[in-house]
């Protein structure tokens, strides 16, 4: 046996592992006419595999929710003819609205690789940006809402959001001052909006007059024109239990 030569020091590791990002358009999508399609049913499939390495083996999709799971699908994949037959306005942005539990954060988390690259959204909680803003003050407002650019592509594009759980942030004040903080990201969401075509995603848990009541005439009234509203059916169950 040979005697171990204690002076060798092992040689370190210097390879990071490989972030594998999921891509349907790699993994289920057929070519025809130069063109992208999919079948639903390979979208579902691919949808609840992609649910269980995520959230763990018992996530699975309901039937019940399959035509709002349909409906998010033919919207980010920009599917002309389904987009109108389900009535969406491709240039607009989604609002998620369900009870408490129904999985709006998790379907937007996982649907969002069926947009484009330079379409795709970061998931944002409201609750941890208004955290953010007792800390940082109103610069957190111009970091969500004055076009910042991802600059992990080759040719930087716009940051888009999807603002999970609107309304169940708090108002915070900032050496004092109170500030509606999502109010007024929303508020520039829709200037950029309609002067640049960049959408905005929403969650919530509230009706039309909760958010007007909330947030006020100007930003319901603004959210009419920024969002198409998909909603899951208000006896939902809570798929947490």
């Amino acid at each position: 046996m040979e005697k171990k030569n204690n002076s060798e020091k092992p040689i370190p590791y210097t390879s990071k592992p490989t972030r594998i990002t999921p891509n349907p358009y790699k993994e289920i999508a057929e070519i025809k006419d130069g063109k992208h399609r999919f079948s639903f049913g390979a979208c579902k499939d691919w949808l609840e595999n992609l649910g269980k390495r995520t959230y763990g083996d018992s996530f699975r999709l309901y039937p019940d929710d399959f035509p709002l799971i349909y409906s998010l699908i033919v919207y980010a994949i920009e599917d002309k003819k389904e987009a109108e037959k389900c009535n969406l306005n491709l240039k607009k942005g989604i609002l998620l609205t369900g009870p408490i539990g129904c999985g709006k954060t998790t379907l937007m988390n996982l649907v969002k690789y069926f947009f484009q690259p330079g379409k795709q959204y970061q998931v944002k909680s409201t609750r941890d940006i208004t955290f953010e803003f007792e800390q940082e003050g109103y610069k957190v407002i111009n970091r969500y809402s004055k076009n910042p650019l991802n600059l992990s592509y080759t040719n930087p594009v716009p940051n888009i959001f999807c603002f999970d759980d609107l309304g169940i942030e708090q108002t915070q004040k900032h050496f004092g001052n109170e500030c509606n903080v999502m109010a007024e990201i929303l508020l520039s969401r829709y200037d950029l909006f309609i002067s640049k075509g960049i959408p905005t995603h929403l969650t919530s848990n509230l009706s039309a007059s909760e958010i007007e009541e909330k947030y006020g005439n100007r930003v319901r009234s603004r959210m009419r024109e920024m969002f198409n509203l998909v909603a899951f059916d208000k006896e939902s169950g809570d798929k947490r239990s």
